[in-house]
């Protein structure tokens, strides 16, 4: 459920279409389903303004296909992250419009229109390809929960004469998603070539004393460039989440 689903659901009522009975069966798996294992939150597209997300890691391949189908069946698009290949296989075969990401881990069901909301363009940047999976699952995220996504891939601090070369699409961006492993420099350049919101994310690529991406994390805390938002290690959807909220807030500015 949606604010526009809810809207339409009202004005049937309204317009005598629905009965009250009706309307009241479509509801009442509001606020929340209980399934014994999960309790799958169907109010959350209207509290937040995004459906309930499905974090893949640690769940069987039954209990995701539970959980999407319920939400499915309540009219929300799906997005399943961190969901290995072997449990995306299942998924596809019991959902068959189910699309899955190998790069980006993600798995998506898209069957509601996604809304155009926010004002202007989120443009991902990574530092390497081997910080592909988490770029990735950042820029497919903010596509479904309604962002125009742009991805500079590559253009880390060793080659920084690649970043430059887009140059005028950095300062076009209206949030800039800035991820990279290693040291974690890139955020703290980007930061200092433009007026936007920057959201850095640390990854954990990088050789032994990187330690899993704490390097790069304690770097971007500690960055030069003001104003830079940092989130947690590999969390490309949580910084795709971020990035809505500022994009949205900036249209309804």
């Amino acid at each position: 459920m949606n604010p526009s689903r809810l809207r339409d659901l009202l004005r049937q009522v309204e317009g005598g279409s629905l009965s009250v009975d009706d309307a009241l069966e479509r509801l009442k798996g509001l606020p929340f389903e209980d399934l014994g294992f999960a309790k799958v939150d169907h109010h959350r597209g209207l509290r937040l303004g995004l459906p309930e997300v499905v974090y893949g890691e640690g769940k069987s391949a039954r209990q995701v296909i539970a959980i999407a189908g319920r939400l499915l069946e309540q009219g929300a698009n799906v997005l399943v992250t961190r969901l290995d290949a072997e449990k995306a296989e299942v998924l596809r075969a019991e959902i068959g419009d189910a699309r899955y990401d190998e790069h980006a881990r993600l798995a998506t069901v898209v069957r509601q229109p996604i809304e155009k909301r926010g004002r202007g363009r989120i443009v991902v940047v990574g530092a390497g390809t081997s910080d592909l999976p988490v770029t990735e699952e950042a820029a497919i995220t903010a596509e479904l929960l309604g962002n125009e996504v742009e991805r500079v891939h590559d253009v880390g601090v060793a080659g920084i004469h690649r970043l430059f070369a887009h140059s005028e699409l950095l300062r076009d961006a209206a949030v800039l998603i800035v991820v990279a492993g290693m040291e974690g420099a890139l955020p703290s350049v980007v930061g200092g070539l433009v007026d936007r919101p920057v959201i850095a994310v640390p990854t954990s690529i990088g050789y032994g004393a990187s330690f899993g991406g704490l390097a790069a994390l304690l770097a971007m805390l500690n960055s030069c460039a003001p104003g830079i938002t940092v989130v947690n290690i590999d969390n490309g959807f949580g910084a795709a989440v971020a990035a809505s909220l500022i994009n949205r807030a900036r249209a309804d500015s």
